[in-house]
């Protein structure tokens, strides 16, 4: 495998961009793409219509022009001929709905404003926002893009039924509906008002963070270092089920079948599966199988209840942070941005220093959350307090600034890919911002990290 330097990185990206090559083609020519010239969308007195244009190219010409093309010939192929292949697809329960079926949209038409959510790649305006109690310094993060409570209510409402279904959260239901991760799916993905299409961000969060308490972080709800590992593995052959093995095989879904936990996480799987590309449920089967590295580490400094130095904590949270809900982005929104750029490593970089930053807003409202427990769990204001032998105040001043400089550095990657001509990449990146926001927002209003 050749290695690369560091710009070496924009090869495999540009390389794709630059056009056709070989012979006859030195003289091949596309017409110009025209871009609009004005990229808000029309808006009438009862009505807002969806844009012709939006940011980005026109469509491709029908065909190359140019010397030497005259007589190129594309061959055709009779559709009929071809033998599509039989995949069987694993099955997944399907999702809750009240009375056993999908309520109809909120509302219809949108109005004006989501339109420009919805359409506009333009990014989001950062501001200095107070957070907690007020006292401490501000962080730097884009602004709220949508509040919508009724679509909050909503989305909660139909997630706390599917809970009820696939049993997470017994006995503490009430706990759950009020810690309102349908309105943590609200803010942070503005540019839907399908309800359905929220829910999925809100059913795999929900999903993810029933695994975190019950299997890594809360010693009340049963959880234990050294069962972490063997029930992390449970989790990937649930969400991603493997080739049957026999007699094996049954022994499997008995153990999946018996764990709401695991329930959750195969159903919502399952939903999300019936949006998305097989490309995109793979994507985030893959980044919740990175994720779980880093909870294996964390399992292990709190059975041996050492602490790790701060610079080891945050190379294991950046690869278990928000970064894992940002892959719904695309799915949520019912586009896709293409394999070849979500993983090109300068909009990879991008997105985990969004990530990153979203997660550090967790450690911020989580100290006493987390220092509280029985077996304390990694927390980077912890950590900072403890090497520096700081206040609990000044290691948090210290952790703003470290979440600032990370988004700030998201501002600028995002500045740097603003050059690629990609409509899905820019929207993309406009929805990571809006995940910033609506997660910082929703930080400050659950009772989730209330004393």
């Amino acid at each position: 495998m050749p290695e690369f330097g560091e710009n070496d990185t924009l090869a495999p990206l540009d390389r794709l961009l630059a056009g056709p090559t070989g012979l006859g083609t030195a003289t091949l020519r596309f017409p110009a793409p025209q871009w609009p010239v004005n990229d808000e969308p029309e808006v009438t007195e009862s009505h807002a219509t969806v844009p012709t244009t939006v940011d980005g190219p026109t469509p491709l010409p029908t065909g190359p022009t140019g010397t030497g093309t005259s007589g190129l010939r594309i061959a055709t192929v009779d559709a009929s001929t071809i033998e599509t292949p039989t995949v069987d697809a694993p099955t997944f329960p399907e999702p809750a709905y009240v009375d056993g079926h999908q309520p109809p949209r909120l509302s219809a038409p949108p109005d004006p404003g989501l339109l420009v959510r919805r359409y506009s790649l333009a990014p989001l305006p950062y501001q200095e926002r107070e957070w907690g109690d007020g006292s401490y310094p501000p962080l730097y993060c884009p602004e709220t893009v949508r509040i919508d409570e009724p679509l909050a209510t909503e989305v909660n409402r139909r997630l706390v039924a599917w809970a009820e279904q696939v049993g997470i959260h017994a006995g503490r239901i009430e706990d759950f509906r009020d810690t309102g991760y349908g309105r943590l799916a609200m803010l942070t993905h503005p540019d839907t008002d399908e309800p359905d299409m929220v829910l999925i961000s809100a059913q795999m969060n929900a999903a993810w963070w029933a695994a975190d308490d019950y299997y890594a972080d809360e010693t009340a709800l049963g959880a234990t270092p050294t069962e972490l590992p063997p029930r992390l593995a449970l989790v990937m052959s649930a969400m991603d089920p493997p080739p049957p093995a026999g007699d094996y095989t049954g022994q499997l879904e008995e153990a999946i079948n018996a764990d709401p936990v695991l329930v959750a996480l195969r159903s919502a799987t399952g939903h999300l599966s019936r949006h998305a590309t097989p490309s995109q449920v793979m994507r985030a089967c893959s980044t919740t199988n990175q994720m779980f590295v880093s909870w294996t580490a964390y399992a292990a400094w709190r059975y041996l209840e050492t602490l790790p130095p701060v610079w080891r904590y945050l190379a294991a949270r950046q690869h278990d942070s928000f970064y894992t809900s940002m892959t719904l982005i695309d799915v949520v929104g019912e586009y896709e941005l293409p394999a070849n750029l979500f993983y090109d490593r300068r909009f990879h970089s991008a997105l985990m220093q969004a990530g990153t930053a979203s997660v550090i807003v967790n450690d911020l409202h989580s100290v006493a959350r987390e220092a509280a427990d029985e077996l304390p769990d990694s927390n980077v204001v912890l950590l900072i307090a403890a090497e520096e032998k700081c206040s609990t105040r000044e290691a948090t001043e210290r952790a703003v600034a470290l979440h600032n400089d990370f988004v700030r550095g998201f501002e600028a990657s995002q500045r740097e890919l603003a050059a690629v001509p990609s409509a899905e990449l820019h929207r993309f990146l406009r929805g990571a911002q809006a995940w910033m926001a609506g997660c910082l927002e929703w930080h400050g209003t659950t009772n989730r990290y209330r004393s």
